[in-house]
């Protein structure tokens, strides 16, 4: 860890606690400065604000008071999912009051290089790929961001030795300033989280962050098949590598008759790849680059390849009960991430939708339910996903209460070679804290069936 005076004897606001806001108070303060932590919670039910008084951290519970604003703080450091329009961030903004997320404190304290994974999805299972590449190659890779542990606390244990390989949300990337990534991913970019952005200019502009301090002395790894990130590419300044699942290229990453290559050389057989889904041939890509970027041998991508099955939550495979296979895919808080999950079976399908309501319609998923021979619907878009299911014919459709009661409803409507499968194409807030929690339980349930 760097030490750094650059916030000692400083009046800092951290706004949100949770663990990254945990974790900023608690190195701020050991940085010297003189942290204030706001959070919503009561002080009584809030052990994170109750440790902090006892590190010497002043601590103010149970709302956020707009007069906090006046106290002469020099900087804030924000929880990510707090958004912009909430009153004490628009009020720092107006008072000129720089607002960061912990991320950019991460980077400000680390001897390691940072690889930055961004894009609406793919995030997790590319940055989980990269991570296994670079240990199977002994360069020592440390995880972080939404994938790992909170980015300020791997960043004080990191060495020049390591690689910080950290998976970064728009939110997160809104909120830094120096960071520079030695190499930066974007592996696509869809309409999402409009309802915090406001519009999709906004949320591009957010994604784009992730390259706006890098130099040519530094890597873009961008998705050379889709014209929103070869717009992004085209304003930044470092050394662009494209992958494309889609054409062969002079250089990068790409598919040339069954195999993946990386400019001229060829890594491995598409067939022998244990990752399922034609989607999961993009993270494969884009994951490949970083670690022939960061030496990795050949050998040890392969190694890789041939044995990563697909992280937790994502197109999961959880078991088999009496000739049915089921899949938890509880990640899937959009459209395009279901429509992915779809498209990686040929077997009749049980689908298991539904979750929070952010406004959109799901007509994008009506040409990929023809393997669907049974829908189960629960939480807030049940009635909207039941609409699309009955237009594309299905006619099985019953809603339930709950994940914990679609898994035995979707097993008494299933045959043996059937696929179960959890894809909300929704977030869980509705009925859910996490899509952790929501998957959890999905499969807590399916061992039930046994």
């Amino acid at each position: 860890m760097k030490q750094i005076d650059l916030y000692r004897h400083k009046k800092i606001l951290v706004l949100g606690l949770a663990k990254s806001g945990v974790t900023a108070a608690a190195l701020l303060h050991k940085l010297g400065a003189f942290v204030t932590v706001n959070d919503k919670k009561p002080f009584s039910e809030n052990p994170e604000a109750q440790g902090l008084l006892e590190q010497g951290i002043k601590v103010i519970c149970g709302d956020h008071p707009i007069e906090l604003l006046d106290e002469g703080f020099e900087l804030i450091v924000k929880n990510p999912g707090i958004p912009y329009n909430n009153p004490m961030i628009a009020g720092a903004i107006e008072k000129e009051i720089p607002v960061i997320t912990e991320v950019e404190l991460a980077y400000q304290i680390s001897e390691a290089p940072f690889i930055a994974i961004t894009g609406t999805n793919g995030k997790t299972t590319t940055t989980t790929l990269i991570f296994e590449m670079l240990n199977q190659g002994n360069k020592q890779p440390l995880i972080a961001g939404n994938i790992g542990t909170v980015a300020s606390g791997v960043a004080q244990k990191a060495t020049k030795e390591n690689t910080i390989v950290i998976e970064l949300s728009s939110f997160q990337l809104m909120g830094i300033d120096t960071f520079k990534p030695r190499i930066a991913i974007i592996t696509n970019l869809y309409d999402a989280h409009l309802d915090y952005h406001g519009t999709r200019r906004e949320y591009m502009a957010a994604k784009s962050n992730i390259t706006k301090t890098q130099t040519e002395l530094e890597y873009l790894i961008i998705n050379a098949d889709q014209e929103e990130t070869l717009e992004i590419a085209r304003h930044s300044k470092a050394k662009i590598i494209p992958f494309s699942t889609k054409k062969q290229l002079s250089e990068g990453a790409f598919i040339s008759n069954g195999w993946i290559c990386f400019n001229d050389e060829q890594i491995m057989e598409i067939e022998k790849i244990a990752l399922p889904g034609v989607h999961n041939l993009e993270n494969i890509l884009s994951a490949m680059a970083a670690a022939k970027l960061s030496g990795v041998e050949n050998s040890a991508i392969q190694e890789v390849l041939q044995a990563f099955t697909g992280v937790k939550h994502r197109l999961q495979y959880v078991t088999a009960v009496n000739g049915r296979k089921f899949y938890n895919d509880s990640k899937a808080t959009n459209i395009l991430a279901a429509i992915n999950a779809l498209a990686a079976f040929e077997a009749p399908i049980i689908l298991l939708a539904g979750g929070l309501d952010r406004g959109n319609e799901f007509d994008e998923l009506l040409p990929y339910l023809k393997n669907v021979k049974a829908l189960i619907t629960f939480g807030e878009t049940a009635p909207k996903i039941e609409r699309i299911g009955s237009k594309a014919g299905i006619k099985t459709i019953k809603r339930v209460d709950n994940v914990d009661k679609a898994v035995p409803e979707a097993y008494r409507h299933s045959e043996p070679g059937d696929i179960v499968l959890l894809s909300p194409a929704c977030a869980s807030w509705d009925q859910y804290k996490t899509f952790e929690v929501r998957g959890d339980i999905f499969i807590e349930a399916v061992h039930k069936l046994k």
